[in-house]
């Protein structure tokens, strides 16, 4: 339960806390966008099954891979242009996010390896 609140918690609320350091006047615009970068999940409508407990997103959807994650990174550093800056460093902190529930289920289950939890990577 608690896992799960922090993880929508992150998810939902503390980008706005993101969106306000950006940009104090327009957070709530801002907020908005970082919200419409949950649209990345897109990717666990081609999984089978769709919804699947204790699976990993890191390394198992497409856009949570380790080939497109560097460069939520990179964009949220390197790109200049402020709305699409934002949209990466939403994508970025979703991976964050993201992965922190995956270290949260490796700590749970006495029997998996880290393997089986980052079982695309």
């Amino acid at each position: 339960m608690l896992q799960t609140l922090t993880h929508y918690f992150l998810h939902f609320i503390f980008i706005g806390a993101i969106a306000y350091w950006y940009d104090k006047t327009n957070w709530k615009k801002y907020w908005l966008i970082l919200l419409a970068t949950m649209l990345v999940d897109v990717d666990h409508l081609l999984a089978t099954p769709i919804f699947q407990p204790g699976r990993c997103s890191i390394g198992f959807h497409v856009l949570h891979s380790e080939y497109v994650i560097p460069l939520y990174f990179l964009g949220a550093i390197f790109i200049r242009h402020k709305i699409i800056r934002l949209v990466m460093i939403g994508l970025a902190f979703h991976m964050i996010t993201d992965f922190i529930d995956c270290l949260w289920m490796l700590s749970k289950c006495e029997t998996c390896s880290a393997a089986e939890i980052f079982q695309g990577l």
